[in-house]
């Protein structure tokens, strides 16, 4: 009797889930798409894209990896960041306060971005319009849940000490951003269109002095 050669564990998705599982040990949901489980290994931090465009902007590099799906932006943190979250919005005084800002933490899921260079060949979904893709990508090889932006960061030597993810400034930041995404989003709200009938009317005068 001839044995037969199992298949690869996640063959409908391009053996995404083994690379997310085997490069960075992250848990992984079966798809498609493949989904990463937040609350293990990290948290994530989602918010308008405009406002995260503006958050990576102020903190530059004090950020960690970032995936971004149609509109929105997924920044990692550290794992139970999500139960600090109202706690630090209170604090910095932006409680009570439309954000437009969540937390993905323990029981959630992440639909997985592919690697930089990853050439998939299932249905992970890639390339349709608004898939997940990362911008700032995990490397494999690299401590990354210790470079997440933390409450209380683990501290290794002075050089980390200086260059340590804080998760309240990350906070602050996403914040003031997202409400600064929302007041401009209010005011063009607000704007008043112009007359239906102004450019009709403008026209039919020009072709009056032109005749």
């Amino acid at each position: 009797m001839a044995l037969t050669v199992p298949p690869p564990r996640s063959p409908i998705d391009g053996g995404l889930a083994w690379w997310y599982e085997q490069e960075l040990g992250w848990a992984t949901a079966p798809g498609p798409p493949v989904r990463l489980v937040t609350g293990l290994r990290f948290d994530v931090l989602e918010l308008p894209a405009p406002a995260g465009h503006g958050v990576l902007r102020r903190m530059g590099a004090a950020v960690g990896p970032v995936a971004l799906m149609g509109r929105r932006m997924r920044l990692l943190v550290a794992a139970g960041s999500a139960e600090e979250l109202p706690g630090l919005l209170d604090w910095l005084e932006w409680g009570g306060i439309s954000l437009d800002l969540a937390m993905l933490g323990t029981g959630g899921r992440m639909t997985a971005p592919v690697p930089p260079g990853w050439k998939p060949t299932g249905r992970s979904g890639s390339g349709a319009p608004g898939a997940a893709v990362w911008l700032r990508a995990p490397e494999p090889g690299h401590e990354v849940e210790a470079s997440l932006p933390a409450l209380r960061p683990s501290l290794r030597g002075r050089a980390a000490e200086a260059g340590s993810p804080c998760l309240v400034r990350l906070v602050a930041a996403a914040a003031a951003e997202c409400h600064r995404v929302r007041l401009l989003s209010a005011a063009r709200a607000r704007r008043p269109e112009p007359e239906a009938g102004a450019g009709a009317q403008q026209r039919g005068r020009q072709r009056l002095a032109s005749s």
